[in-house]
């Protein structure tokens, strides 16, 4: 494929679902005039995140949307030939699961429901219970929301399903129980990092992650939205401010080159590797 103009977003998303869209909207058209191909918004964008990560506000839950509702087709019509990943709470089974929707002026492409649910958020959302990858015009993408990716194996899966990038679309806080007084030198800023290089690297794949800014309740949003190559290297970032990270790439081709002596897909060794099925309880 022909190189690809691709964007990470890192902004602030209330409670005010019309205000979010009419900021997602903007946002596009933004994109847009920039030439980007992919945009990555954060989760929780449209309506915002749970406000405390152990004891959630019961009083004041992420407002549930319905997918065929009329804030997801507001973001469909803004898309056009663009692809754009966005993160809502979804409206499901009663409740709500923490979801990421992507979407181009065709309609929705492909949806994830966040799998793996850190300290409180059980009591919130709904768990997902799958990961898989789907096509789109700017290539095989998989989306990961959030604690997601401090697993190995939700990317490893992504990958094994032909994904060659990765949205990883985050509402990512701040150390709760140990908060640095600067957001750089936070521990939660040093894994959010960590956790997209390593991802991309083992994987030799391009990651593309987004991340909220600002405050919702107790939590401190890190942004830091960024592109990260197949070698692991931050290709765009936004650091710990608002902002666009943007790079165009020749996917393919870099992933190509990534893979060209050290293929690790083609390298994996099933045979020896303990089922997770099998592993032992903590």
């Amino acid at each position: 494929m022909a190189p690809v103009t691709i964007g990470a977003v890192a902004a602030t998303f209330g409670r005010d679902v019309d205000r979010c869209v009419t900021k997602v909207v903007g946002i596009i058209e933004s994109a847009a005039r920039d030439g980007v191909q992919l945009l990555v918004f954060p989760d929780a964008c449209l309506g915002g995140y749970i406000g405390d990560l152990r004891s959630p506000d019961p009083a004041d839950p992420p407002p549930a949307l319905d997918p065929d509702g009329p804030e997801i087709a507001a973001v469909i019509a803004a898309a056009g030939p663009m692809t754009v990943c966005l993160g809502y709470a979804e409206a499901a089974d009663g409740g709500r699961c923490n979801s990421a929707i992507c979407v181009s002026g065709d309609g929705v492409l492909g949806t994830h429901r966040k799998v793996h649910q850190p300290a409180g958020e059980s009591l919130a959302y709904l768990p997902g219970d799958r990961f898989a990858a789907f096509d789109t015009p700017v290539g095989r993408i998989g989306m990961l929301i959030d604690y997601d990716k401090t697993f190995p194996e939700s990317v490893r899966e992504l990958t094994l399903d032909g994904a060659t990038i990765i949205a990883a679309l985050s509402a990512w806080p701040a150390s709760v129980t140990d908060r640095a007084s600067r957001l750089p030198a936070d521990r939660q800023s040093r894994l959010f990092d960590l956790y997209d290089c390593a991802r991309a690297a083992e994987n030799q794949v391009v990651l593309v992650s987004s991340n909220q800014t600002g405050v919702m309740g107790s939590l401190q949003f890190l942004g830091q939205a960024k592109v990260v190559g197949p070698g692991g290297d931050i290709l765009a970032t936004t650091r710990s401010k608002g902002g666009l990270a943007k790079v165009e790439l020749d996917v393919d081709a870099e992933i190509t080159r990534a893979r060209k002596v050290l293929n690790h897909l083609a390298e994996l060794r099933f045979d020896v590797y303990r089922r997770a099925d099998r592993c032992a309880s903590p």
